[in-house]
């Protein structure tokens, strides 16, 4: 299979990737700077690496179109950004868009808990919200909820 890899320079994507080759998949990874990711040694023959921002970039162009299955893993909080709902709210949106004419046939999304309370940080509003997004795209998703990794 071809998978997209999004967010492949964060924690949980470095991780995954070795795991997805090893499994005979071909990746290609989506990081915002080419500069700051790190080919895996030995894996450079099963990797395609993508430079795209999904806040700034048309999706279209950047990214391909021949995918079965997509990881999302992009969370605009360590980014710096002032408002980070609203930006991976927007992020998500034009993920969503980039996928209605792809041929990527399922997106797994990494979430966080969905607290039972009242009391919701901001956070986790966004992931949730985000997830809400992706659940509402016309390809299917699967929500995957963690807590702190």
């Amino acid at each position: 299979m071809r998978i997209l890899l999004t967010g492949a320079n964060g924690y949980i994507g470095k991780r995954i990737l070795p795991l997805l080759v090893a499994a005979g998949h071909t990746v290609v990874c989506c990081v915002r700077d080419k500069g700051r990711f790190q080919v895996p040694v030995g894996l450079s023959a099963h990797i395609e690496v993508v430079e795209a921002d999904l806040l700034k970039d048309d999706l279209q162009v950047r990214l391909p179109n021949a995918i079965d299955i997509a990881f999302y893993l992009v969370h605009s909080m360590a980014a710096g950004i002032g408002d980070f709902f609203a930006s991976e709210a927007r992020a998500a949106q034009a993920f969503v868009a980039y996928s209605e004419k792809s041929q990527i046939r399922q997106i797994i999304y990494l979430s966080g808990l969905k607290p039972s309370g009242e009391r919701t940080s901001e956070h986790l509003k966004s992931r949730l919200n985000v997830e809400q997004i992706l659940l509402k795209g016309p390809v299917p998703a699967t929500v995957l909820r963690a807590g702190i990794v």
